[in-house]
């Protein structure tokens, strides 16, 4: 539920610490409730997440909001729009406050070329994605709204994550009705 990837993190900081890394790699911090990319605008850097925790949602034109994931520490997030040269498919907001590596496009589209580890972590972070969004589109359908919310629940107290009803629908992909629903019958 919470994805971190502590070997892109690794991988970065390595970067960051070499002759061409410090001139192509710096730091941004967003403030909690602050957008990190804006579905349908394009990205300025691809970035990679150094401290806090990001959700990922995308907003319908019915003006209703689906969490796709929450990122923390090395989760990677502007990469696709780069490599499809499209503009940003979700938001990607600050939880809490965020600290990201900022990756110039042009020093990531060459190391794309000739980064041989960085391609192999871009592979296992893709495949990855592919499992968790199964995962989830599995359990979604094979268990009830409340087994759900629990898992969400306990998910949520481990990493000491406060979200709102709100979210917590749109994460699970059901209405604010439905959700109170489960909370009465979670009782």
């Amino acid at each position: 539920m919470l994805r971190t990837n502590l070997s892109f993190l690794e991988y970065i900081n390595q970067l960051k610490n070499s002759t061409l890394g410090k001139n192509n790699i710096t730091y941004k911090t967003f403030l909690k409730g602050k957008k990190i990319l804006v579905q349908g605008e394009k990205a300025h850097y691809v970035m990679l997440i150094k401290e806090g925790i990001s959700k990922v949602f995308i907003s319908e034109p019915n003006e209703k909001e689906y969490i796709l994931e929450f990122l923390g520490k090395g989760e990677i997030i502007g990469e696709i729009e780069l490599i499809r040269k499209i503009p940003c498919l979700c938001n990607v907001e600050a939880m809490t406050d965020v600290t990201v590596y900022t990756i110039q496009i042009s020093y990531f589209e060459n190391l794309l070329k000739t980064d041989l580890a960085l391609n192999n972590l871009l592979n296992d972070e893709f495949a990855q994605r592919i499992v968790n969004t199964c995962k989830r589109a599995s359990y979604q359908q094979l268990y009830t709204t409340e087994h759900n919310l629990g898992k969400l629940l306990d998910m949520l107290q481990k990493q000491e994550i406060e979200i709102s009803k709100e979210e917590m629908a749109a994460y699970l992909g059901i209405t604010i009705r439905s959700l109170n629903r489960a909370f009465k019958n979670l009782k």
